[in-house]
C-alpha cells in the first residue's frame, strides 16, 4: 500500500478512541512525520500518567502523543470514578504538618487537579500518607513533583509553609536573597569546639520534573546540563564529576573515605516520596581538586551544592559557597538554563521545608558540660538552632559532639542566616567556657516571628 505524503495528516477516520485520549494506529504513520515527530515526543511523554495511559494500549499507539496537549493533563482524565470522600486518608493517627492541613474539603478541591506534567495531590502527600510520624517529631508530609506543584496544590502547601517556616506567609511576604560573603561579621570560631564547618543548599532546573516525579530522561537531563556546568569552573574551583554507574572501585573507596559519597536513600520519607527510583541512574559527585566545594547529583534534588571544610573558618567556607553558587548559575545560563526561583518562595527544591534559601549552615561542635545542661535545647531553640548526630538527619549525636545548624530556610537572606549560626555558635562556645569555669548561663530571649 503506498503510503500518504510526508505532510498529509492523517484521516479521521484512522483515529479510535481509547479512554477518551486519541489514539493512532501505527502503521499510518509515514516515515517521514514519525521523524518530525520524534523531538516532540521527549517532552509530551514527560508527563508520567500519559505514559501510564498510553502502555495500556500497547508499543504500536506510541504516536498518540502527538495529539495530545499536556498542558491540559489533569487528574480528572485518569482518577478511577470514586468520590473523594473515597479517596481521602485516614490521618488520624499522623503527625506531620500535611495531615494538621489537609480536610476533606481541600482534598476534594485539589484532588481532581494536575500540574502540566501530570504531577497529583496524592502523589504529593503519599510520603506523609505512608510514614504516620513521631509523637515529639513532626514532618513536613509532602513533596513537589516538579515547579508548579507550589502553584496548583498553593490551598494546602501555603499553610503547610507557614507553619513550618515560622510563620512566613507566601501570599503577603517576599523572600529576600543576597548571596555578598563581605556582610559577613565574625565567623572564625574556637577550633577547640568547633571541628568543621559546612554551608550547603540545593538548586533545581527550571523546566525538569523534581526528584520524586521526573522520568529517567529528565533525571539523564540534570546530570547532563549540570555536570556539563561543573566542568566550566576553573581556579580553585576546578574539580572533576565522578557518576555512580561509571566509577572505578578505587575511585568508589576514595570518595567513601573522604566522606563525600552519598547512598541509596533508604529513610522511608524518601522511597515513599520516590526519590529512590531507578537508582543510581544519572546519579553522580563533583568535588574540586582541594576538596572543599562539592555537588550532589540527582539525589534528593536535582543538586546539592556544598562548601566545607576542617575547622572553625565559617567565613571562608561562605565565600567559597557564594563565589562557586554564582558561577554555576552563570555557566549553566550561558547553555539556556536557569534556576527555579520566584519572588514569594525563593528558590524551589523538592521539600517545602526547604525553600527559599535552601540553605543549611552547619558545624560539628563539642560541647561536653552545655550538651548535659537541661537548658540546652532550649537554648537552641530561642537562637533559631537546630542539633542532629554528626551523620546527618536522623542520627544520634556522638559522645557531646553535635551538628548545629539553622533552622530557619524562608523569609531570610542566605547572609543573614549564616550570621544568625556564626553568632548562635558563637553564643554556645561562650556557654560551654562559663561552666567550664564554673558559672551560670542564661537562656537567650527568643525572637518574634514574622509580621
Amino acid at each position: 500500500q503506498a503510503l500518504p505524503p510526508k505532510d498529509t495528516l492523517l484521516p479521521q477516520a484512522n483515529i479510535t478512541l481509547i479512554q477518551g485520549l486519541a489514539v493512532l494506529p501505527a502503521p499510518s504513520l509515514t516515515l517521514g512525520l514519525r521523524n518530525r515527530m520524534a523531538g516532540s515526543f521527549t517532552r509530551i511523554l514527560s508527563a508520567r500518567k500519559t505514559v501510564g495511559i498510553l502502555s495500556l494500549v500497547g508499543a504500536g499507539s506510541l504516536t498518540a502523543g502527538y495529539l495530545l496537549n499536556r498542558e491540559h493533563v489533569n487528574a480528572a482524565q485518569i482518577r478511577r470514578l470514586y468520590p473523594s470522600s473515597a479517596e481521602y486518608p485516614d490521618l488520624r493517627k499522623h503527625n506531620n504538618c500535611m495531615a494538621s492541613h489537609l480536610t476533606p474539603a481541600i482534598y476534594g478541591k485539589l484532588c481532581d487537579k494536575a500540574t502540566p506534567n501530570g504531577y497529583t495531590l496524592d502523589q504529593a502527600i503519599q510520603t506523609g500518607v505512608d510514614n504516620p510520624g513521631h509523637p515529639f517529631i513532626k514532618t513536613v508530609g509532602m513533596v513537589a513533583g516538579d515547579e508548579e506543584t507550589y502553584e496548583v496544590f498553593a490551598e494546602l502547601f501555603n499553610p503547610v509553609i507557614k507553619e513550618r517556616h515560622n510563620g512566613y506567609d507566601p501570599l503577603t511576604m517576599k523572600h529576600p536573597t543576597d548571596l555578598d560573603s563581605s556582610k559577613i561579621r565574625s565567623g572564625i570560631f574556637d577550633d577547640r569546639y568547633v571541628l568543621s564547618s559546612r554551608v550547603r543548599t540545593g538548586r533545581s532546573i527550571r523546566g525538569l520534573s523534581l526528584p520524586p516525579a521526573c522520568t529517567r530522561a529528565e533525571r539523564r537531563e540534570v546530570e547532563r546540563v549540570v555536570s556539563d556546568a561543573l566542568n566550566g569552573l576553573s581556579g580553585d574551583l576546578q574539580g572533576q564529576y565522578y557518576s555512580l554507574t561509571q566509577m572505578t572501585e578505587q575511585e568508589q573507596q576514595q570518595l567513601i573515605d573522604d566522606h563525600f559519597l552519598f547512598d541509596k536513600p533508604v529513610s522511608p520519607l524518601l522511597t515513599c516520596a520516590g526519590m529512590a527510583r531507578d537508582w543510581p541512574d544519572a546519579r553522580g559527585i563533583w568535588h574540586n581538586n582541594n576538596k572543599t566545594f562539592l555537588v550532589w547529583i540527582n539525589e534528593e534534588d536535582h543538586t546539592r551544592v556544598i562548601s566545607m571544610e576542617k575547622g572553625g573558618n565559617m567565613k571562608r567556607v561562605f565565600e567559597r559557597f557564594c563565589k562557586g553558587l554564582k558561577e554555576v548559575e552563570r555557566l549553566i545560563q550561558e547553555k539556556g538554563w536557569e534556576f527555579m526561583w520566584n519572588e514569594r518562595l525563593g528558590y524551589i527544591l523538592t521539600c517545602p521545608s526547604n525553600l527559599g534559601t535552601g540553605l543549611r549552615a552547619g558545624v560539628h561542635i563539642n560541647l561536653p558540660r552545655l550538651s548535659k545542661d537541661p537548658r540546652f535545647p532550649k537554648i537552641l531553640d530561642n537562637l533559631r538552632l537546630q542539633k542532629r548526630g554528626t551523620g546527618g538527619v536522623d542520627t544520634a549525636a556522638v559522645g557531646s559532639t553535635f551538628d548545629v545548624s539553622n533552622l530557619d530556610r524562608l523569609g531570610k537572606s542566605e547572609v543573614e542566616l549564616v550570621q544568625t549560626v556564626i553568632d548562635g555558635v558563637n553564643y554556645l562556645i561562650e556557654c560551654e567556657k562559663r561552666l567550664e569555669r564554673g558559672q551560670d548561663i542564661r537562656v537567650p530571649p527568643a525572637p518574634s516571628q514574622f509580621k
